[in-house]
This record gives structure tokens, C-alpha cells and sequence, in this order.
């Protein structure tokens, strides 16, 4: 399993998405930078509410609409994400998949911004954070649909998949790979949890534990 955020690539996608429409003049620039940069601080102190966080992140394409959207995401793929996503990190997915591993991107960015980036890795599986799809028009409300895969949620996103599978945790050998603090609760539930371009709360933890740290970006 692999976080995606600074974790495969070395961006945020979520606040780069959000500065890319900015660029098209969906957000007022200041005010969204504001609200988008302290919605990211909180994120990394391990505050953030992600209901409050996804009803702001989705304001422009619940604006905007399916076709609009989706169309400028397939330029924000090839403008922004194309170039953040490194050949070491491609193979470190590759390698995985060679070896048989059943590969899961398991991330607390929405799925309309990460299907398209777990795609160009090559990952049919994403666990990311289902968007509540309103049945009238079939488009996205901004709430969160289901248990949101954000901290403890990506614990309990996870146990659903494998009990799709009619797997428990005891019945696989899993290893997770993230950047961030907030994944804390996943990496201590896997049986071999990486720390990968750790922030330094998280270095801190895996240097004490003698968990695994890999640098995977310069």
C-alpha cells in the first residue's frame, strides 16, 4: 500500500489541484490561497477537519460542473502531474507488481482528483475518499460518502477492501508506505510500515521503532 502525497510524488496533489483552478479563474486567488494553505498546515499538524476541508475542495468543480471539470483535470494531468511523477517512484510500483504484490494507493485526497494520477501508476486499486454524488444530477455535493480515508479511516477503508476479499489483517503480509504523521495509524497496523521522505514527527517515530525510512525524492 502506498500514500500518494509526497509519498509517490513529491507534491500535494489536492493543493496543487486547487492552485490549478485557481489559474483558471474558478477561485478568487487570494482567498483560496489563504483558505488552501492553512487547510494544508492543519493537514500536516495533524488537525484538519476533512469534512469542512473536502466541502472547500470540491467548491469549484460542484460549480463548475462534470464536463468543465473533467476536462481541466486532463490538463492539470499533463501540465502538473505527468512532471511530478518520478521514474524511481513509478519502478518502486512496478517492482511490487513484478513480485506479485496486489498493489492499493490509499490516500485522503478525493477520488475525482486521484483516480487519474493512481492510473498513470498504473494502480487499478485506490482507496481514496468517495464523494457523495447527488441523485439528481449525479454530481458531487461535497459531503463524503462513507467512513472518509483520512488517519483512522484509512485503518477501517482498508479492512473493508480486504473483507471484500474475505481476508482479516492476520491473513496477509502488508506493507505500507507514507510521508505523513496522520498515516501513523495505518503504518502500525501493517506488518511492515515504511516511512517514506518522512516529515520529521513521523522520522522521529520510525527512528525510535527501527521502522524502515526511505528517501525516495531528493
Amino acid at each position: 500500500m502506498f500514500d500518494l502525497d509526497h509519498t509517490l510524488i513529491p507534491v500535494d496533489s489536492d493543493h496543487q489541484w486547487g492552485v490549478f483552478t485557481t489559474s483558471l479563474g474558478w477561485n478568487d486567488a487570494a482567498d483560496f490561497a489563504r483558505q488552501n494553505d492553512a487547510y494544508y498546515q492543519q493537514y500536516k499538524a495533524g488537525t484538519l477537519d476533512i469534512h469542512d476541508y473536502m466541502r472547500f475542495a470540491t467548491r469549484a468543480i460542484r460549480q463548475q460542473g462534470a464536463a468543465k471539470s473533467e476536462a481541466a483535470h486532463a490538463d492539470f494531468m499533463r501540465s502538473v502531474v505527468q512532471n511530478a511523477i518520478h521514474p524511481h517512484a513509478k519502478k518502486l510500483v512496478q517492482d511490487h507488481q513484478a513480485a506479485g504484490d496486489e498493489v492499493i494507493i490509499v490516500t485522503a485526497t478525493n477520488e475525482f482528483v486521484t483516480r487519474p494520477i493512481a492510473a498513470a501508476f498504473g494502480v487499478p486499486e485506490l482507496i481514496a475518499i468517495r464523494l457523495a454524488r447527488d441523485p439528481a444530477s449525479g454530481w458531487f455535493t461535497g459531503e463524503i460518502d462513507g467512513t472518509p480515508s483520512f488517519r483512522e479511516g484509512k485503518v477501517v477503508r482498508v479492512q473493508e477492501w480486504l473483507a471484500r476479499r474475505q481476508l482479516g489483517w492476520d491473513d496477509v503480509e502488508s506493507t505500507f508506505y507514507s510521508d505523513s504523521i496522520n498515516d501513523l495509524p495505518l503504518l502500525e497496523r501493517v506488518t511492515h510500515p515504511v516511512a517514506t521522505n518522512p516529515d520529521d514527527r513521523l522520522r522521529a517515530i520510525a527512528l525510535d521503532r527501527g521502522w524502515r525510512i526511505l528517501e525516495l525524492f531528493p
